[in-house]
């Protein structure tokens, strides 16, 4: 007799089907973000979606290892894990699989599962993308992904104007608690009421600590310390100058946080002005791994479209310590917000200022169908800040090329290249790498 029971085509709380309309959708989006990312010179990699959790969960801290399924490999009795982010598996691949000294550029996708939706209403199977970028530890890597992630939204259908791009930097909590001199336990107790946002308790705790008066009030005065960036960084109004105001007299890691941000968000205003920007110093998610910036991208509505930030030394527990910086975000979230942006400002163009609609020929005698036909064929721009030059890489990027802007202080990255963009008197050109 056949089982009949209504249930049994039931799927688990948070895992949901894509019928043909939307899954369809989805993997064009997909499509979309990646070749983004391969215009940007990042390579396309696929972990696997189990592995043993001793490389799974390094380094990933607590939160990571509660949300991640774990089985036993019934051929070794080793605990496997189903992976709950694809982060850690790229850090595995550049310390190991693909070591290298030059900076290594990765993008990814695919399918995660989680014991835990995100929120509510979420998914515990989301399909995540993002980026990678290693061996580069300045600002300037933070800033090539910060910008790469608000173009993979962009072409993903979400205007530069509808989207809010909030900063942080751990380092700036960091040396307050290190000024603070707190116990292991104390910080514990202070950096829970601090993620509440519980002014009161956070200075309750830091009395119970026995804090001094200096370092307890820029703890306090951390909590309130988020605004948005609306003229200029530096002025005597801004969030930035507030806080150096407010947290005087704290430790050198201060100002060193708060210089890096505000070279951040004066390279990122240069190619996406339309983007609005919010400082948030008390925010310090991912807190247990992130080394330094920290970053995420929020739509008109709230929801949060992608989020990254700075984790230095990812590859210490594979033998091969590299500085890192990346993001990640989700299909289906993308698809949702694109689908309210369009709706919002139906007859609008999309195309934010950085966007190449300023043209599609190519410069030189190349062309976009010689550059597909080489996966390798990628053009080195030794200085994307020289005047004109974000715009032409815009342009080449548009009509099809990879384009791969140089870091300062690693020209080993040019051997990756087969072609530079040059300036004359007469223009642009796309020379041989001599």
């Amino acid at each position: 007799m056949s089982d009949l029971r209504p249930d049994r085509w039931q799927l688990p709380d948070g895992v949901h089907d894509l019928l043909p309309d939307e899954a369809w959708r989805i993997e064009c989006l997909r499509r979309t973000v990646i070749d983004c990312c391969r215009a940007w010179g990042f390579e396309l990699v696929m972990p696997p979606l189990i592995e043993y959790t001793d490389s799974l969960l390094t380094g990933s801290g607590e939160a990571m290892n509660l949300q991640t399924f774990k089985l036993v490999d019934q051929n070794n009795g080793r605990t496997l894990g189903v992976r709950a982010d694809i982060t850690p598996q790229v850090a595995r691949l550049d310390a190991h699989a693909l070591r290298s000294e030059t900076p290594n550029r990765f993008c990814f996708s695919g399918t995660v599962l989680r014991t835990q939706a995100d929120g509510a209403g979420g998914s515990r199977s989301p399909q995540q993308f993002g980026a990678e970028l290693y061996g580069h530890a300045g600002h300037q890597s933070d800033v090539e992904i910060i910008r790469l992630m608000l173009e993979t939204l962009r072409v993903g259908g979400v205007p530069l104007s509808h989207q809010l791009l909030d900063l942080g930097h751990v380092g700036v909590y960091r040396a307050l608690a290190q000024d603070a001199a707190l116990s292991t336990s104390d910080e514990a107790r202070v950096f829970e009421a601090m993620q509440r946002g519980s002014v009161p308790d956070v200075r309750e705790r830091l009395v119970v600590a026995g804090v001094a008066a200096g370092p307890a009030d820029r703890l306090v005065d951390l909590c309130s310390l988020r605004g948005q960036i609306v003229g200029d960084v530096v002025a005597d109004d801004s969030l930035i100058t507030l806080a150096r105001r407010r947290l005087a007299g704290a430790s050198a890691g201060v100002d060193e946080a708060l210089d890096e941000l505000t070279r951040i968000i004066a390279a990122v205003r240069v190619t996406h002005p339309d983007v609005r920007l919010l400082v948030d110093l008390a925010e310090l998610r991912g807190f247990s791994y992130h080394t330094g910036t920290l970053f995420a991208v929020h739509d008109g509505s709230g929801a949060e479209l992608a989020r990254g930030g700075r984790y230095d030394s990812v590859g210490e527990a594979f033998g091969h310590a590299r500085p890192a910086t990346g993001f990640s975000g989700e299909l289906k979230r993308l698809l949702d917000s694109a689908a309210g942006a369009a709706a919002g400002t139906a007859g609008e163009g999309t195309a934010g200022a950085s966007s190449a609609s300023v043209g599609i020929e190519a410069a030189g005698t190349a062309s976009a169908d010689s550059a597909s036909e080489n996966g390798r064929y990628l053009i080195h721009v030794a200085d994307p800040f020289e005047p004109g030059a974000w715009q032409e890489v815009c342009r080449l990027r548009a009509a099809g090329f990879r384009v791969l802007c140089a870091l300062p202080g690693r020209d080993d990255e040019r051997q990756r290249c087969d072609r530079e963009l040059i300036r004359s008197e007469d223009g642009w050109s796309i020379e041989p790498l001599s």
